[in-house]
């Protein structure tokens, strides 16, 4: 793979129509532990691509429709593979993916992009888009970026007195401490949980009052909770 600086205005561009945004950006230092490119040199910088409310769903949803077997058994994790790997091929860059091993620090590498921090459930909360965000993929490469990390952002959640989400859960599953994965899944897995979460999509969520006007709509909430491995 040659060296090639990345040009964000382009990639910007490519990725808006089908609603993807470039999420921020993180410079490796040097002898700092980085990702290996697909030609083995260690990366020196990765652009985060993902989604802001439910932007990416018309697109998604087109693209599924198109397919013969409505996208396969992960649907969302194909169509991000197809848009961002096309676009990683057109900007010498290599792309990573959520799903597949192995498996990256994307948590991190979005705190540190972003300056976000974790919410009680574990998702990261943006001041602006609250909970209703999510992250695609990632292109590295072999040179920095320009920008790079923003500062540290006020965590909202450090500014919400009542905290709406630890009571909104049905199964006190949010609590300030950890998230209790076990106790949402059983929930999930009952007649309430069924017919609320698996409807609406989860509670607790919902209740946050930060980014609400990102909020995903009832059938890409229906959609994620479906793809939960219950």
């Amino acid at each position: 793979m040659r060296t090639r600086h990345p040009d964000s205005e382009s990639i910007r561009a490519v990725l808006e129509p089908h609603g993807l945004f470039l999420r921020g950006a993180v410079n490796f230092a040097d002898g700092e532990a980085a990702p290996a490119l697909s030609d083995g040199r260690p990366a020196a910088s990765v652009l985060l691509v993902g989604n802001v409310g439910g932007s990416i769903w018309p697109a998604f949803s087109r693209w599924r429709a198109a397919q013969p077997d409505g996208g396969g058994s992960d649907p969302l994790d194909a169509w991000s593979k197809t848009v961002i790997g096309a676009v990683a091929m057109s900007a010498g860059a290599t792309a990573w993916f959520p799903s597949d091993p192995p498996w990256q620090p994307f948590q991190q590498w979005a705190m540190r992009a972003e300056g976000l921090k974790a919410s009680p459930l574990g998702i990261l909360i943006h001041p602006v888009y609250g909970l209703w965000h999510g992250y695609r993929g990632a292109l590295g490469f072999s040179v920095p970026v320009e920008g790079g990390a923003l500062p540290p952002r006020p965590h909202p959640c450090e500014h919400c007195p009542d905290k709406p989400c630890l009571a909104a859960c049905p199964a006190g599953a949010v609590r300030p401490e950890a998230f209790d994965v076990a106790a949402c899944r059983s929930h999930l897995r009952g007649p309430e949980g069924r017919g609320g979460c698996m409807m609406l999509g989860c509670l607790a969520r919902a209740a946050c009052p930060v980014g609400a006007d990102y909020r995903y709509g009832d059938a890409q909430l229906r959609f994620h909770m479906a793809a939960l491995s219950l």
